[in-house]
């Protein structure tokens, strides 16, 4: 039993998983900080698009 657990203890297969699963996290939290920050900046330039795409001449040049 014990060298069983002690196999089980040195086995380092799923290592390289939870480090990439890790760094997907961070880079996930990074980016709705961000989204937090400049929430407002990013909705006046979706706004400012939209009025410009509304205020566009009609018709073919």
């Amino acid at each position: 039993m014990r060298a069983v657990l002690g196999n089980f203890m040195k086995d380092e297969e799923g290592q390289g998983l939870v480090e990439y699963a890790l760094i997907i996290a961070l880079v996930a939290i990074g980016l709705m900080a961000i989204l937090v920050l400049f929430r407002n900046s990013i909705g006046n330039v979706f706004n400012e698009s939209k009025n410009r795409l509304n205020n566009a001449p009609q018709g073919s040049y």
